[in-house]
């Protein structure tokens, strides 16, 4: 096989695209430089045409060799056949086996024969066919395990066979068309008046018993994956250092059963000095992570030592049960953590990368040592976990006790941070010479890199999708939603090699309907809504998945337009849907209102020239003007005639509070509305371009929950809300 065909083949077999239609609509070719960067980042040498030759044969031969995947993904409604590599000529007779998760099997024999042919090929004069297995129709939902052997018995192969539901998980009064309405939050920037300077977990209990009694039926958050408490500045919770725990910053210590019996954390707490700590951080405009941590550390180890030296036998049994279900995973995220405070002390601070190479490998003799020699520190780190998932289960729970129809929604954030606990414990699973990132669009014409590595489409396929499977059990909660964030994540990624610019990178492709399949079962399984951020560029596949597996869409008003270019109206919004006014990385009613945020992108030097700082004014004042007529039109504004209004440069409540109701009166099943919004903030929650030349992700509320909450005006905006979700589209 010459170079440019072994490299197509090479491109094809791991999913990498090599055309593709960019924002403007224009056909773009990766190439070939692009190619071979992520066919390194894949593992392949590609600096070595022998040596990518022998790469190249071999992986051709595991694929043909192996007569089944190691997993498979039906939905028996649509398609119950099984892709099955046989070697001719064709046996006689083959026999397959379906053994249940919950016990029991179905069995069958079939001649090869008769099967229909899907491909063919020859590896070393040997002919191979594949060809496609019908299982019955009726299997029931879960995992279950095929097994194949031939007439006489002898076994040929096994795999895992998820069979999936035909659509996801949709609570009750959702899919009788009921029209729902909730509050999205961003629970670190709740301010109360007992919090300790970010926003907790029973300020959420808080939360949802309040807008419960406005009538909502829905808190949607923002991740709440672990992040670097040692990092102070590592805030974001889109680039977390592991998605399968929780941030312990969001734990309340007095809500902790250890508290009351703990008279030294209680008498810690007390003293006038530990109480002017906490009301300097409650009285701060922004989130001081590093006070907050170490203000709760100081607190929570003393908890610790009371647990391990008074806690009952019933709790310390529950402690013992929770590290037993999360396993390997619990160690190795309590052991990370462990090591990057040791050597933060140490003057080493960062990701895994920075440290001795002997503590690289989660598996060596090294860290194993200094687990064991460190087992309190260890097993600290594990309370916290145990810690942060009760509280964040009596949240939920709180949800559910108060009526309301969905409840929480988590978000799950595309990836972790390539220095996290995650991407250290499976470095096989993440790539070590990319990031995923997005090709250039109007928001950022050299494209982005997230700084994200993304997970291998390969390995995933490898380990039965075991690892996503994880990932969503570890982030459904019972009875709620998920959020998945970048939801084109389960076709493609925007992957961009190593230390090259983000407009060199390609799209790679994952199992759509292998995923998808997966997300419904378990959606099923946790009674979790879920819901899909498909903002940008969204390729037909995804819109087309999301729809047939009943993925709901996220629809922001800013960008929701019918044909003729005008404010999309209620009654042409999707059913499917949630539909919401800004989200964390657009800048919220009033900012856009004002274009204050196209200032502060100026200012930050964010637009290439003036010329497109320019165009984009041009583009908000006349987007503002058609957002009046559509409220005029529709009752709740009338447009008045003073050259200020024609203008849209004139902010108000009744404004905002119109625009809302605007948005309420949609045909999407659910819409959630910002807290920003009805506290007329302008500060956005992160500039997407920037790190430190903003304070993203710290930036907190106007006001405590006890206040804003209980307003008149709050108050009469949700009965305002409330109508118009309920009156007929």
């Amino acid at each position: 096989m010459s170079d440019p065909h072994l490299l197509e083949w090479l491109r094809r077999s791991r999913g990498i695209e090599r055309e593709y239609v960019d924002y403007r609509g224009q056909h773009c070719r990766v190439p070939d430089s692009s190619l071979k960067a992520i066919l390194a980042a894949f593992g392949h040498t590609c600096g070595d045409p022998t040596a990518l030759g022998d790469q190249a044969r071999r992986l051709a031969e595991a694929r043909w060799r192996r007569v089944l995947p190691a997993a498979v993904v039906i939905r028996p409604s649509r398609d119950n056949r099984v892709a099955i590599n046989v070697l001719r000529p064709l046996l006689a007779n083959l026999a397959w086996h379906v053994e249940f998760e919950g016990g029991g099997s179905v069995d069958g024999r079939v001649r090869p024969r008769d099967l229909q042919i899907l491909e063919e090929t020859e590896l070393d004069g040997m002919h191979f066919s594949r060809l496609a297995l019908p299982l019955p129709e009726d299997l029931p939902i879960g995992y279950h395990r095929l097994r194949l052997e031939t007439g006489e018995g002898q076994p040929l192969d096994v795999c895992r066979l998820v069979v999936a539901p035909p659509k996801c998980y949709e609570p009750e009064p959702l899919s009788r068309g009921e029209r729902l309405w909730g509050l999205a939050v961003q629970l670190y920037g709740v301010r109360s008046r007992r919090n300790w300077g970010i926003g907790d977990f029973t300020d959420l209990i808080d939360l949802v018993g309040r807008v419960a009694t406005l009538g909502a039926d829905v808190v949607g958050l923002n991740p709440l994956h672990a992040l670097f408490p040692v990092d102070p500045d590592l805030n974001s919770p889109y680039s977390p250092s592991s998605r399968q725990f929780l941030n312990p910053l969001y734990l309340d210590p007095e809500a902790v059963p250890e508290y009351e019996a703990c008279g030294l954390a209680r008498e810690r707490v007390a003293s006038p000095v530990f109480q002017a700590r906490l009301a300097a951080l409650r009285a701060s405009e922004l989130v001081d992570y590093g006070e907050v941590f170490s203000t709760k550390d100081e607190v929570l180890r003393l908890l610790f030592d009371a647990f391990r030296t008074g806690a009952s036998t019933e709790r310390q049994l529950a402690f013992e049960r929770f590290r037993e279900t999360r396993g390997e995973a619990l160690q190795r995220l309590a052991t990370f953590s462990a090591l990057q405070a040791h050597f933060s002390t140490a003057g080493r601070p960062g990701g895994w990368q920075a440290w001795p190479a002997a503590y690289r490998d989660p598996e060596s003799e090294t860290v194993s040592t200094f687990s064991a020699g460190h087992r309190d520190e260890v097993l600290y780190h594990m309370y916290l976990q145990w810690l942060a998932e009760d509280q964040l289960s009596a949240a939920e729970g709180a949800a559910r006790d108060r009526g309301m129809k969905v409840g929480i929604y988590r978000d799950l954030a595309v990836g972790v941070n390539g220095g996290g606990a995650e991407a250290w414990a499976d470095q096989t699973l993440y790539s070590q010479g990319a990031t995923i990132g997005a090709p250039p669009d109007p928001l950022a014409l050299q494209g982005q890199d997230w700084g994200i590595p993304p997970m291998r489409p390969d390995v995933l396929r490898e380990r039965g999708y075991q690892p996503f499977i994880d990932l969503l059990r570890a982030n459904m909660g019972r009875g709620g939603a998920l959020r998945i964030d970048h939801v084109m994540l389960l076709l493609r990624l925007w992957w961009v090699p190593a230390g090259r610019r983000s407009a060199e990178g390609a799209y790679v492709y994952y199992d759509l309907e292998a995923m998808m399949g997966i997300l419904a079962l378990e959606s099923h399984r946790h009674q979790c809504l879920v819901i899909g951020e498909d903002l940008g560029t969204v390729p037909e596949p995804i819109r087309h998945a999301m729809s047939d597996y009943g993925v709901y869409s996220y629809r922001v008003f800013y960008f929701e337009h019918d044909a003729d270019g005008t404010p999309r109206r209620p009654g042409n919004y999707p059913d499917q849907a949630l539909a919401a006014v800004s989200t964390h990385d657009l800048p919220p009613l009033a900012s856009f209102w004002k274009g204050s945020d196209i200032e502060l992108r100026s200012r930050l030097g964010l637009y290439p020239d003036d010329a497109c700082r320019a165009q984009t004014l041009a583009a908000r004042i006349w987007q503002r003007r058609a957002i009046l007529q559509a409220l005029d039109d529709a009752g709740l504004y009338p447009l008045h005639q003073d050259r200020e209004q024609q203008q849209g440069g004139a902010f108000s409540p009744a404004l905002a509070e119109a625009i809302q109701v605007y948005l309420a009166r949609s045909r999407a099943r659910l819409m959630v509305l910002q807290a920003e919004d009805w506290l007329y903030m302008e500060d956005p929650v992160n500039v997407p371009g920037t790190s430190n030349e903003h304070p993203n992700w710290q930036r907190k509320l106007a006001a405590d929950l006890e206040d804003w909450l209980a307003a008149d005006r709050v108050r009469s905006l949700a009965q305002r809300i409330t109508a118009a979700r309920n009156t007929k589209v």
